[in-house]
This record gives C-alpha cells, sequence and structure tokens, in this order.
C-alpha cells in the first residue's frame, strides 16, 4: 500500500483581528501565548492569503470552501445549502434552503433594534422546542424548519426562490433592523414568515422561562445565507485523497460532506469557549491513522469576536494553541506529514463582523520557497512574507 503523506488543516475561525488600545496596539494573536503556533512559524514557513474571493462577502462559508481546495466562484450557492448538506437534510433541485437564527430583538428609541444575534446562545433543547412549534404553525408543506445547534437552524423553502438580499445578524449588532430586512423578489414572503414566527415565539414557554431567568429571549427568527444544493467534486475524485472533517458547526460539516470527508461528531464540541478541546484533538489523531487528510475547524475566537469579547477571544486563541495545535504538533512529528495553521477571516473585536483583510499561516514543515517568522501572527503580512492571492491556490500548495 502507498504510503501517503499526511496532512492536518488546523484552523481557528475568526482570530485575526486589528491593533487595540487596550492592548497596547497588539492584537489579541500577538497578546495571546502561543507557544505551538509560535514554533511552526519559526521552525517553517509562514505567509499569507486573500481568503475572501473577489466580489464576495467575507463568510465563513466562501473562505473555508477555498481553503479546502475549491474555488467558491465555480461552486459557492449560498450558505444555507452548505449546512443543509451538514444536517443530513435533501434538498430537491427547486427547493432554497434559508440560515436561520434564532435571535433577540429590542425596541428601541427609533426602531427595533438587533440586541443579540444569538439569542443569549441558546440551548439547542430549548431551540428545538421552539423549532418543532413553527413546523406546528407552518405545517411543513411549503415552510420546514429544520434544527440545529444553539442558535444556529434551518428553513426550507420548498419550490421557493432564492432571488433575496439578505444580511447576516451577527454583522448588524445593535443596529436598527428595518434597514436590514430581507429585500427582492422573496423579501415580501420572507418578511411575512419572520412575522409570524414571532408570534409564536412570543407565546412560547421557552421564551417565558427565558424571560423569568432574565436570559434572552429568542423572540424572532432572522433568514439569510439562502442558495439551492450544489455539487462538487469529492477529494477522492478531485485530489485523489482521503479526508475528515471535526468541528462543531453545520457549515463546516457540510463542506466535509459535499467534499466527500468523514465527517467526526464530538461529544461535548459546542462551537464556543466551552468546547471539548481535548476530545476535538483525540479525534483528530485517531483520523489521521486512516485517513490522508484532516481538518479541524475551531469556532471560538470568532464567536468572541462577534459579541466584543476581548477577554474570551483571547482565551480561545489560547487554548487553541495549547490544547489542538500542541498535541497535533506532536502528533505530526511522530508520523511524519505537514500541518498548516491559519484562520479563514478576521472578526475583529471592534468591528463585531468578519472583515475582508487577508490572513496568516504557517506551515510545519515549511514550504520550500517560504520562509519562516519568530511569531504567529499578523505582523507576518509586514515581513514580506509568501502570498496567495486565494484560499484554493493555498490549499493546492499546501495538498499537492
Amino acid at each position: 500500500m502507498e504510503n501517503r503523506k499526511k496532512r492536518i488543516i488546523l484552523l481557528g475561525d475568526g482570530m485575526p483581528d486589528q491593533p487595540l488600545a487596550e492592548l497596547d496596539g497588539k492584537t489579541p494573536l500577538m497578546a495571546a501565548k502561543t507557544p505551538n503556533m509560535d514554533r511552526m512559524a519559526r521552525e517553517g514557513s509562514v505567509g499569507y492569503v486573500n481568503t475572501v474571493p473577489e466580489g464576495m462577502p467575507p463568510g465563513s462559508d466562501v473562505t473555508n470552501m477555498g481553503l479546502l481546495g475549491y474555488d467558491p466562484h465555480k461552486y459557492y450557492t449560498g450558505r444555507a445549502p452548505l449546512e443543509a448538506a451538514g444536517m443530513g437534510i435533501h434538498l430537491g433541485p427547486n427547493d432554497v434552503a434559508y440560515r436561520c437564527n434564532f435571535v433577540t430583538l429590542a425596541a428601541g428609541a427609533e426602531g427595533v433594534f438587533m440586541d443579540d444575534f444569538s439569542a443569549g446562545h441558546i440551548s439547542s433543547e430549548e431551540a428545538a422546542e421552539l423549532i418543532s412549534a413553527l413546523n406546528d404553525f407552518f405545517g411543513k408543506d411549503e415552510i420546514e424548519f429544520h434544527a440545529g445547534v444553539s442558535y444556529r437552524h434551518l428553513m426550507v423553502w420548498k419550490n421557493g426562490l432564492d432571488s433575496a438580499e439578505t444580511t447576516p445578524p451577527h454583522d448588524i449588532t445593535a443596529k436598527n433592523v428595518k434597514d436590514y430586512l430581507p429585500k427582492g423578489e422573496a423579501g415580501e414572503k420572507l418578511r411575512h414568515i419572520t412575522g409570524e414566527a414571532q408570534v409564536v415565539l412570543k407565546r412560547h414557554s421557552v421564551n417565558e422561562k427565558r424571560n423569568a431567568a432574565g436570559k434572552p429571549p429568542a423572540n424572532s427568527v432572522w433568514l439569510w445565507g439562502q442558495g439551492k444544493a450544489p455539487s462538487m467534486p469529492t477529494l477522492q475524485e478531485s485530489r485523489n485523497i482521503s479526508g475528515a472533517m471535526i468541528t462543531a458547526v453545520d457549515l463546516m460539516r457540510g463542506l466535509g460532506v459535499l467534499a466527500g470527508m468523514e465527517v467526526i461528531n464530538v461529544e461535548g464540541a459546542t462551537g464556543y469557549i466551552d468546547t471539548n478541546y481535548a476530545g476535538k484533538a483525540e479525534a483528530a489523531i485517531e483520523a489521521l491513522r486512516g485517513k490522508d487528510l484532516v481538518y479541524l475547524h475551531l469556532e471560538a475566537p470568532d464567536e468572541a469576536g462577534h459579541v466584543g469579547s476581548l477577554e474570551n477571544k483571547i482565551k480561545a486563541i489560547e487554548d487553541f494553541d495549547a490544547r489542538i495545535v500542541g498535541p497535533l504538533l506532536a502528533e505530526i512529528e511522530k508520523i511524519g506529514g505537514s500541518a498548516i495553521v491559519l484562520s479563514d477571516h478576521p472578526t475583529p473585536i471592534a468591528l463585531m463582523t468578519h472583515t475582508t483583510n487577508p490572513v496568516v499561516y504557517a506551515v510545519w514543515p515549511g514550504f520550500d520557497e517560504g520562509k519562516p517568522h519568530d511569531s504567529f501572527d499578523e505582523s507576518i503580512i509586514g515581513d514580506s512574507s509568501q502570498f496567495f492571492t486565494d484560499g484554493y491556490l493555498l490549499a493546492d500548495r499546501f495538498l499537492g
């Protein structure tokens, strides 16, 4: 049997940031203690990559698709259909999937505002009750809701429209939602669904209990990220490699499914700072024994960025380095192969949303044409390091 080179992609979602006064002009990556990523930069080679394709928004969907080796301009149809694939939801050729967040809207002096895009990180158990109530109300004939994790869910509009202008709720925290409601051909229908859902949610016992406990209620749905089912070649078909995906979020599971990877579900993986770091690292080590490629995704730094929590972002970065990168680097050193650590996009604390800035990477062992750097942080960009114009081009170089 061919002895294949093992590869692992270690992705800390949303890690890059901007210099902050409270960190004396450093970024969270610069301030965090990251000895393992620093070792990869120092002993391997570094560079930076433009992960956001020209003309596309800086979402984790298009950026991770590119970093897995697929050109988003060629294969991307929308975020929600990727999540549908991850949840095992079959979409007919004319069905349209919409991402459905449970959010907290609040009344202000000048209108209704996005108070919390995650409804206080509502539990999956509570959210499942609300999804069931929505399905009872809408009847599942044309509109069907599917329960996901915490605040992240899906709506499928059978034989529906995807011609809508929608906005991710995490981009409009504290903003008046009036300016961001769905527009376009499908806009009126989507606004009507949202209004009816608000009536159902307002009187549900889950929200009554959350209100009584002083927790943000899930008092509205927010529909966005729509699209029809995509078609992509598997990694086996396109690169003759086998792979495994380890993640807590349905978007990444969907990319794994469509790429023909084994999607490994780790108990206690939450997509937040309380995730099961050790379980994810152990699953990756086990997967490397039978797969050519493992893609390990950590959502926590991005979530911290979206809520503007500097403390949690630094903690998430340090936990990623100590509890994910460290053990996996030791494993690659033992069995041979290569590892790359990077992010998909910046999620600056001050902005609480994604930006289109390039992200840095470190490869260990390094590319022949690359060079090392003393630390793994945004200063790599100013060091005239190797640059890739698209994420899928970096994937081509790393995966071969």
